[in-house]
């Protein structure tokens, strides 16, 4: 995966359903892949918040609808012409919806029947952030619960979106994304420097008046 690219899982109400009046043309997964101003789990060492606007700027011209983030197992794609297979992405005021028919495979009508259960009821996104711009994001220590918090303004692109049945570990390096991993040990080993220099002066102190 690209060192600028992260991954997010969202459990979130997932449908299954027939537009009105279409029934007889076969059924929709419908749901939102990411939503605004939610606050994450934690995150390896902080959880971040999307703000609205986030998705402005975001190249959403060529996105895949996949199973599990697996390439071979494809539902639907927004440059995809007509209706079956064809991904339909719409920002709101909640958020990332997306709306697809996907292809008839026989993975597809599987996830159909879970998802319709309630087997299957989480999403997940890829995402790329630019980070030669400085203004994609913002920082914050939250001294309460002892935690970094990262509001993301700009997103560069959306790459895919995935039904998941399992979430992928939330603190590995391919979900929470190498630069956004550096960013925050950095933020951490220079919250934890002034302190480890106020520690030996302590120390010297306390040498002297021995």
């Amino acid at each position: 995966m690209d060192k600028n690219q992260e991954i997010r899982q969202l459990t979130t109400k997932i449908e299954v359903r027939s537009l009105e009046g279409e029934e007889e043309k076969g059924e929709y997964i419908e749901g939102y892949a990411l939503k605004f101003e939610k606050w994450s789990e934690r995150l390896y060492y902080f959880k971040e918040i999307i703000s609205r606007g986030a998705l402005d700027e975001a190249d959403m011209s060529n996105v895949i609808a996949c199973f599990n983030h697996k390439q071979d197992y494809p539902l639907a794609r927004n440059t995809v012409d007509g209706d079956i297979g064809k991904l339909e992405l719409f920002v709101d005021n909640i958020g990332l919806r997306f709306r697809f028919k996907p292809t008839a495979t026989s993975y597809a009508k599987d996830l159909i029947e879970n998802i319709r259960s309630g087997v299957v009821n989480q999403c997940s996104f890829v995402f790329t952030m630019d980070y030669s711009d400085e203004s994609v994001d913002e920082w914050r220590y939250n001294e309460d619960e002892d935690i970094y918090e990262r509001r993301i303004h700009k997103f560069a692109a959306i790459n895919d979106i995935s039904i998941v049945t399992t979430p992928a570990y939330s603190d590995t390096e391919a979900v929470v994304g190498a630069r956004s991993k550096e960013k925050v040990n950095q933020l951490w080993e220079a919250r934890k420097k002034p302190k480890a220099e106020l520690e030996k002066m302590k120390l010297e102190l306390d040498l002297l008046n021995l």
